[in-house]
């Protein structure tokens, strides 16, 4: 008998509990999805500073000039002023091999022939979780080497993609801080970064159901801006079931960005998923760079003013389709 009460609380507690998590879900779906309701201005579009992330295969010698040649075409006239050329990843012990990036010379000199207005970075980074361990100094500083290293070889800077860093990792902001002195006043000096907290509470429900954080706070968002250059945050795999709620999330991150980032401060790039392997059909229909650019123009219509270093980072361009072109042309460039 007492078994059996004690299982009738327990599941009276667990209805509770699922019905409260509905709740919760169906208040955020809403409160998303009104966010994307929300009409944009025509002004609300590309100022030139947009970004795009390039796969491996431009430094590693599969590329030709001949490629370099095509991608500018596709590139000029576009807002892209940016490009994150992967040039990694670092080894677990934080090693950077030169032989990861041979024609990376070769590479540089065919970009700056043809686009030489469009800034080049080496995309660098590595799993952190069961992989490279940013708390070590000497895993640090053998990132910090690699990063000198690739910089001599021509790169306008250093984009870091680390994933997961937890919020408030100390050990990151040193090395970002250091690798400032290694790009120096005139290199750039970029990061991917996660999303933002959306709402109070959300990010340890988050961190204890995926075992690291997916969110930021503002307060860690602020402190790594402050040491960069530029911001690309990455809005897609927000595992958002439609295009209205995708959207939406993208609205709101955004939208917290421009408030928290003065106009003089880095620059902040919103991640547009211009690829189709999600891995669910329903979310490949749910991201897309119409979705991003979208969200990205309701947010700047809602600050109110055009914001000079503010614009979208195609994420990226091996599988970038023509589709997520004309979305990109259509609903940012605002042409076609």
């Amino acid at each position: 008998m007492r078994v059996t009460i004690v299982a009738r609380r327990a599941l009276r507690l667990l209805a509770w509990l699922l019905t409260v998590l509905l709740i919760l879900v169906a208040a955020f779906a809403a409160a998303l999805g009104t966010q994307y309701s929300k009409a944009s201005a025509d002004w609300a579009a590309t100022t030139g500073h947009d970004a795009m992330w390039l796969g491996h295969a431009w430094v590693d010698g599969r590329r030709t000039e001949r490629d370099v040649e095509a991608l500018a075409v596709r590139l000029r006239g576009t807002g892209i002023r940016d490009v994150y050329v992967h040039s990694g990843p670092f080894d677990f012990d934080g090693t950077l091999n030169p032989a990861k990036y041979p024609n990376a010379r070769n590479f540089l000199k065919w970009w700056r022939d043809h686009l030489p207005h469009v800034r080049v970075s080496a995309w660098l980074g590595q799993a952190v979780k069961n992989g490279l361990d940013l708390d070590d100094p000497g895993a640090r500083r053998r990132v910090l080497d690699g990063a000198r290293d690739i910089m001599a070889t021509g790169f306008d800077g250093v984009h870091y993609n680390f994933e997961p860093i937890g919020d408030g990792d100390a050990e990151f902001l040193d090395l970002l801080t250091r690798t400032r002195a290694i790009v120096g006043e005139r290199g750039l000096l970029t990061t991917s970064v996660p999303q933002v907290e959306p709402y109070s509470g959300l990010r340890p429900i988050a961190r204890a159901l995926l075992g690291h954080d997916k969110y930021w706070s503002r307060g860690y968002l602020a402190q790594v801006t402050a040491r960069t250059d530029q911001i690309a945050i990455m809005t897609y795999d927000a595992f958002a079931p439609t295009r209205g709620l995708y959207g939406g999330h993208v609205v709101r991150q955004a939208a917290i960005a421009l408030d928290l980032i003065p106009e003089g401060g880095a620059s902040v790039l919103i991640g547009a998923p211009a690829y189709h392997d999600h891995g669910v059909p329903l979310l490949d229909a749910a991201e897309s760079v119409a979705g991003a650019a979208e969200g990205a123009r309701i947010a700047l219509t809602e600050y109110g003013r055009r914001r000079e270093r503010f614009g979208l980072a195609l994420y990226v361009d091996f599988a970038a389709t023509e589709q997520d072109w004309a979305e990109y042309r259509r609903h940012w460039l605002r042409t076609g």
